[in-house]
């Protein structure tokens, strides 16, 4: 049920095929995030349309509101949310650690104030566990102590070793909950340590020594660190990491961010900038990011990007997407939502082709050229 096989290589880039209780996702992939449960303004059918094989429920903000409680007594979050495809959730991790100044942090777990209601919360890996099991995803991720991308040497290596010591317990309760249904649910184990390299090895190493997983996730990356250190990061562990267990990158999903990712041999990506960034009127194209809200739209008959077969191209002009947004339509803010997932998608599929064909490095140099022509960024 929990199954990964590699379909082609193009040097570090891979295309491959896992197969996950819900269905199968074919990689590289771009995973659209729900963090409530659902994708930021769009109707499960718009994601669905758009191409997304698996989405990402946020474990935080879901114990919060409305609890894991409510989400099991509805039948579990593919069934609350409407969504029968694979899901995976993070451990909430990322979200807790992002409350610096709200708070407390000890071996034991990570004691918080509710960003919703102000009341005192607690989250120890085996209280993750136990959420995301509640929650029903395919997989899951592993609880761990994550740290801006600039951290020094010991206060990265404190919160790789507390990353590879909370494995430990993370393992042991997700062993105790799946003990009678083990082919429901799969745990991914994240690797930690900055952009210290040394670190990263270790805390790989770790994981490794902890085997069996049946992938494997990358995280404490675009945290604020230069994206030329990420690189290096990846490609620091590409020939280190099993070939045969699919990797995911965590929080990351730029469009450029999945150009390199995938050259440096990374499978998953998620990441909210896609909603976020339509919502506020900014689209990504081949040709780089477009304002929509810009006057220079004003009369233009043309389609947001000519090369897309979403919603939002294939039926609407720039023209009349820039009139929405300065009318505060709330339709503008989901045709460019919908556009930008369908455009990070669609990279994906397209590097897929690409590595099995044997053209990936070629292509890849020529979208660089083409998307950062007019000197755009991220």
């Amino acid at each position: 049920m929990f199954e990964f096989s590699l379909d082609g290589t193009a040097g570090a880039a891979r295309a491959g095929t896992l197969t996950l209780p819900h269905g199968t996702v074919q990689t590289p992939c771009f995973m659209p995030v729900g963090t409530h449960g659902a994708v930021r303004g769009l109707h499960p059918d718009d994601v669905e349309k758009a191409g997304a094989q698996i989405i990402l429920g946020n474990t935080y903000h879901l114990h919060l509101r409305p609890g894991e409680d409510v989400i099991a007594a509805m039948g579990g979050l593919h069934r609350f949310a409407s969504w029968p495809k694979p899901m995976l959730t993070d451990s909430g991790g990322f979200q807790v650690f992002s409350l610096s100044a709200l708070r407390k942090l000890d071996e034991s777990g990570v004691e918080f104030v509710s960003h919703v209601d102000g009341s005192k919360r607690f989250i120890s890996p085996e209280k993750s566990m136990e959420i995301q099991w509640a929650l029903g995803a395919d997989v899951i991720m592993a609880f761990d102590h994550l740290l801006p991308g600039q951290s020094t040497l010991d206060d990265a290596r404190d919160a790789m070793q507390r990353t590879l010591r909370w494995l430990d317990r993370c393992k042991q309760r997700h062993a105790e909950l799946s003990a009678d249904d083990p082919a429901r649910q799969t745990l991914w184990p994240i690797v930690q340590g900055g952009t210290h390299p040394e670190l990263r090895h270790a805390s790989l190493m770790g994981i490794l020594d902890r085997e069996p997983w049946t992938g494997i996730a990358v995280g404490g990356l675009s945290v604020g660190e230069p994206k030329p250190a990420m690189h290096k990061v990846l490609e620091d562990l590409h020939p280190h990491l099993p070939a045969d267990r699919p990797r995911y990158l965590m929080g990351v999903g730029f469009p450029d961010d999945l150009i390199e990712g995938i050259a440096r041999g990374v499978d998953l990506f998620d990441c909210v900038a896609a909603t976020r960034n339509g919502r506020h009127g900014s689209a990504w194209t081949a040709d780089g990011k477009v304002n929509v809200r810009g006057a220079t739209l004003r009369l233009d008959e043309g389609p947001l990007d000519p090369d897309c077969d979403c919603a939002a191209c294939t039926r609407f002009s720039r023209s009349y997407l820039r009139h929405l947004f300065v009318a505060e339509e709330q339709l503008g803010q989901r045709l460019v939502s919908i556009h930008n997932i369908r455009f990070l998608i669609r990279t994906a599929e397209t590097a897929r082709a690409r590595i099995l064909d044997g053209t990936f490095d070629t292509w890849a140099a020529e979208w660089r050229l083409r998307y950062f022509a007019k000197g755009e960024t991220s």
